[in-house]
C-alpha cells in the first residue's frame, strides 16, 4: 500500500521551491510559478495513476484503454506530463518546452482548462532573467517537485491547490497579500462570510473580486455536494489563472471565472444586463484609488477625468458616484445591482464606509432608505494579511421584512485570539456572531438593534460605537486608602534615609 502524502509534506516542498526564487523575484510573482507547477504535477500524477489502472484492467488493450481514459476529467499526452518536463530539465530551451506543454494541456482539454495558463510565462526574460539564470531556476523547480507524489491514492481528499495557496499567502503575506490591490481573505473570515449568506442548493454564487477563488469555495462548501453555480471575476491575470486551477482541483469544473476589471467591464451578463445572483460575497481592495479610470474615453486626460453616472451602461451609480480615490461604494453598488430578489450579500470593507460623508454619505443614505442593509459587524484589527487596519462586514438583503439594522462589535477582547503577527477569529467567535444574527437581539457591550429613526437621528452614520456601547466603567478610587498608602510610603522612605545616613557615617564619608 502506498504511503499517504500529508499537507505538511506538500508545504515543505513548496517552501523548498520558494528558496529557488527567493532573493531573485518578488514573492507575489514567484508563488504563481510554484502553484502552476503544483497544478501540472497534480494533473500528471492523477493521469498517470488512472492510465496504470486502465492498462492493468484491460490487459494492455490500447483501444479500450484510450476509450476509458477519454472519459476522465482531463487528458494529457506524453509531452505535457511532468515526467516529460523533468526529463528535459537540462535542456537549453526548458522554458519554452514548459510553455508548449501548458498550451497542449489547454488545447487537449478545451472547455475545462481553456485560458488557465495564459497568464503564466515560463520563458519570460523580464521575470525569470536571462537564459542561464532562468534555466537554473526552472531546473531546480522541477527537481523540487519531482520529490513529491500527488497521486490521488496518496493525497486522498486533500484540496491541494486551495490549501497550498493559503499556505503560500500565509508565508508571503507581507507583500503578496496586498500587491496590486490583491487582498487575501483569511480562512476564518471567509467562513464567516459564507455562513452569513446561507447559500442554498442550485443557487448562483458570485464574487466580483474573487482573487484565487478561495472565498467562493468556502461558500460552495456550505452546500451538500457543492450543488451551486459558481461565478467570479478577477482583474489580475496571474491570480485569475490560479482561481481557475483552484476551482478545478476542488472538483468545480463548471465555475465561470472571468478575467477583467469588474467595475469598468463587468463580464457576467445576461441579455446585455448584469447577471443576477442569490448569494454574493466579496473582499474588494480597500478604498481603491482611480477606480473610475476604466470609464475614461480614449485620449481623455486622466488627471481631469470626472466620472459621471451616465457613463456606466449598467446604471450602477445612479444612487451616487463614489469619490475617484475611494472605490468602496462602487463595488457595493455593483454588487447590489447584481443581487437577485431575496438575495443575500456579505462584503468586507474599511470602517470609513460607515461614516464618511459627501457622495459616500448620500449613497449610504439611499441604501439604508431602500431597506437593503441588514447587519453591520465590526471586526478586530490585524485580521488581514498586508494591513492591520480594522475592517467591517456589511450584510445586505433584498426584500427585507424588518426596518431596523443589527450592529455587532466583535472587536473587543474575548471575541478573537491574539496572534503574534495576526489576530484570528476562532470557531466560537464565528458561532457567536452567527447566533446573534439569527436571534436578532441586543446584548450588552456586544450587539444592538437600531431602529431606522435612530439611524436617521445620527445622520445615517453607521459607526459601530454609536450603537454598541463597550465603555467599561473604572472602579471608584478609595481616597482614604490612597492617603493611608502615601503615609506608609513616607514612613518607609524616612526609615531608608536614616539607615543610609548611618552607613555613610560608618564608612567615614
Amino acid at each position: 500500500m502506498e504511503e499517504k502524502v500529508t499537507q505538511q509534506q506538500i508545504n515543505n516542498v513548496l517552501w523548498q521551491a520558494a528558496d529557488t526564487f527567493r532573493g531573485k523575484i518578488d514573492s507575489s510573482t514567484y508563488k504563481d510559478y510554484i502553484l502552476t507547477m503544483l497544478f501540472i504535477k497534480y494533473l500528471s500524477d492523477t493521469y498517470k495513476e488512472h492510465l496504470e489502472e486502465y492498462t492493468e484492467r484491460y490487459d494492455g488493450d490500447e483501444r479500450r484503454i484510450e476509450r476509458a481514459i477519454s472519459r476522465e476529467r482531463f487528458v494529457l499526452d506524453e509531452q505535457s506530463t511532468f515526467d516529460y518536463l523533468y526529463s528535459k530539465r537540462n535542456d537549453a530551451e526548458i522554458g519554452e518546452i514548459i510553455n508548449k506543454a501548458l498550451e497542449k494541456i489547454e488545447n487537449e482539454n478545451n472547455g475545462k482548462l481553456r485560458g488557465v495558463f495564459r497568464n503564466i510565462d515560463f520563458n519570460s526574460e523580464s521575470i525569470l532573467g536571462k537564459t542561464k539564470e532562468r534555466n537554473a531556476i526552472l531546473r531546480s523547480l522541477l527537481e523540487d517537485f519531482n520529490r513529491l507524489s500527488l497521486r490521488p491514492s496518496q493525497i486522498g481528499n486533500e484540496d491541494v491547490v486551495g490549501n497550498a495557496y493559503q499556505y503560500m499567502i500565509g508565508q508571503f503575506a507581507s507583500d503578496a497579500g496586498k500587491k496590486g490591490g490583491e487582498f487575501y481573505t483569511p480562512a476564518e473570515v471567509s467562513e464567516l462570510l459564507a455562513r452569513l449568506v446561507k447559500p442554498q442548493e442550485n443557487e448562483r454564487i458570485y464574487d466580483p473580486t474573487c482573487g484565487s477563488g478561495s472565498l467562493l469555495i468556502k461558500v460552495a462548501r456550505q452546500v451538500p455536494n457543492r450543488k451551486v453555480a459558481i461565478y467570479g471575476q478577477e482583474r489580475n491575470g496571474a491570480t485569475h489563472s490560479l482561481a481557475l486551477m483552484n476551482m478545478y482541483l476542488h472538483g468545480i469544473d463548471d465555475a465561470k471565472i472571468e478575467w477583467g476589471d469588474t467595475l469598468a467591464n463587468p463580464l457576467l451578463l445576461e441579455d446585455e444586463k448584469l447577471m443576477k445572483f442569490q448569494a454574493i460575497v466579496a473582499n474588494p481592495p480597500f478604498s481603491l484609488d482611480k477606480w473610475a479610470m476604466g470609464f475614461a474615453g480614449e485620449g481623455t486626460n486622466d488627471g481631469k477625468f470626472k466620472m459621471e453616472a451616465s457613463l456606466d451602461p449598467y446604471r450602477r451609480f445612479e444612487w451616487g458616484v463614489p469619490p475617484s480615490s475611494k472605490g468602496d461604494y462602487a463595488f457595493v453598488q455593483h454588487m447590489l445591482h447584481s443581487l437577485a430578489e431575496n438575495g443575500r450579500m456579505a462584503t468586507i470593507l474599511p470602517h470609513g464606509v460607515l461614516f464618511r460623508g459627501a457622495s459616500e454619505g448620500k449613497i449610504r443614505q439611499q441604501i439604508i432608505d431602500m431597506n437593503l442593509l441588514d447587519v453591520v459587524i465590526g471586526l478586530p484589527e490585524n485580521l488581514f494579511f498586508g494591513t492591520n487596519i480594522p475592517a467591517c462586514i456589511l450584510l445586505f438583503k433584498k426584500n427585507r421584512k424588518r426596518q431596523d439594522i443589527l450592529f455587532i462589535d466583535a472587536s473587543g477582547e474575548g471575541n478573537f485570539e491574539k496572534g503574534k503577527n495576526q489576530n484570528i477569529l476562532r470557531e466560537q467567535d464565528i458561532d457567536k456572531i452567527i447566533k446573534v444574527c439569527e436571534k436578532w437581539k441586543t446584548i450588552d457591550k456586544y450587539s444592538y438593534v437600531a431602529t431606522l429613526e435612530e439611524i436617521k437621528e445620527n445622520d445615517y452614520n453607521l459607526n459601530v460605537p454609536r450603537y454598541v456601547d463597550t465603555f467599561e466603567e473604572e472602579m471608584p478610587v478609595d481616597m482614604e486608602q490612597v492617603k493611608e498608602n502615601i503615609t506608609n510610603i513616607k514612613e518607609e522612605l524616612q526609615e531608608v534615609e536614616a539607615q543610609l545616613e548611618k552607613y555613610i557615617k560608618e564608612l567615614g564619608l
